[in-house]
C-alpha cells in the first residue's frame, strides 16, 4: 500500500514539473543591432513588434491593445441595441422617402391628367363659362379662351415632363 501512494505522488511531482515549463513564455525579437534574440524575459519597450513563441501571448503595447481590443471584442447587448435601433431608423427614413417620392409622382400624374383635360376642354370650342369678382358666371370670349388656352398648355408642359 505505502509503495502505491509513494508511486501516485511521485507522478503528482512529475506531472507538476512537467506542467510549470509548458506555461512558460519564449520571446522573440530583434535588438538594435539586429540580432535575434530569444529569451523567457519580455523584451523592452523600445522594441515594436516582440513575437511570443510558445505558450501564452505576451501583452502588447497600450496602443496595440485598445485597438486589437475594439476589433475583437464582442458586441455588448447595449451595442448590438444601439445598432438594431440604427438599422430600423434607417429602413424607416428609406420608406418614408420612397412613400414621398411615390406621392409626389402620382400628385404628377394627376396635375398632368388635369391639364390635358383641361387643354381639350378649351379646344373643343365648346361655350365655356367663368366665375367674375362678383361670383356670377360669364361666358369667354375668344380672346379670354386663348388666353386660357395658353395657360393651360404651358401648365401641361410643366406637369407632364
Amino acid at each position: 500500500m505505502t509503495m502505491k501512494l509513494t508511486l501516485v505522488f511521485a507522478l503528482g511531482i512529475a506531472s507538476t514539473a512537467a506542467i510549470v515549463p509548458a506555461n512558460a513564455q519564449t520571446y522573440q525579437w530583434k535588438n538594435s543591432s539586429g540580432q535575434t534574440v530569444i529569451s523567457d524575459t519580455p523584451p523592452p519597450r523600445t522594441t515594436l513588434a516582440p513575437r511570443t513563441i510558445g505558450g501564452n501571448q505576451q501583452p502588447k503595447l497600450d496602443e496595440e491593445k485598445s485597438t486589437e481590443k475594439q476589433a475583437d471584442a464582442p458586441k455588448t447587448t447595449a451595442e448590438k441595441d444601439l445598432e438594431f435601433k440604427k438599422r430600423q431608423q434607417e429602413a424607416k427614413e428609406k420608406a418614408e422617402k420612397i412613400t414621398k417620392e411615390q406621392t409626389a409622382a402620382a400628385e404628377k400624374r394627376e396635375n398632368c391628367e388635369r391639364a390635358r383635360r383641361s387643354v381639350a376642354a378649351l379646344a373643343s370650342n365648346q361655350p365655356m363659362a367663368t366665375l367674375d369678382e362678383k361670383g356670377e358666371r360669364t361666358i369667354m370670349d375668344t380672346s379670354q379662351r386663348d388666353l386660357e388656352m395658353e395657360r393651360a398648355q404651358r401648365f401641361m408642359t410643366e406637369s407632364c415632363k
